[in-house]
């Protein structure tokens, strides 16, 4: 299944390496590519991702690697990665902070 990247989650990636990269660049360097190669997984294996807790949908789907949640969308023919969070983070209002909420199509549980 093809893979999109969208820019949120780019950033997202972007930010994590500038971050880790200010105390060891080769471990920040590691984290992307884990993190990357852990979507290509998620390209051969769509549904291998849990449904999203905080959302009721069954498209939106998330993995875990080290820290960080890969938020998912499964559409026809293409696996869109919406964010990587901190797993830490509340995630709906890092969804709304970064602007994606709106992207996600589904509502927030009570």
């Amino acid at each position: 299944m093809k893979i999109h990247w969208t820019q949120t989650a780019q950033a997202h990636l972007a930010a994590i390496h500038q971050y880790i990269a200010q105390d060891s660049p080769h471990y920040a360097g590691q984290m992307v590519d884990r993190l990357t190669r852990r979507s290509q997984q998620i390209g051969a294996f769509p549904q291998s991702g849990r449904k999203v807790p905080e959302y009721e949908s069954d498209e939106l789907r998330e993995v875990v690697e080290g820290p960080y949640r890969i938020i998912y969308r499964i559409t026809p023919g293409q696996l869109d990665v919406i964010a990587v969070i901190h797993g830490a983070r509340d995630l709906p209002a890092a969804a709304r902070e970064d602007g994606w909420a709106e992207a996600s199509d589904t509502p927030e549980k009570p």
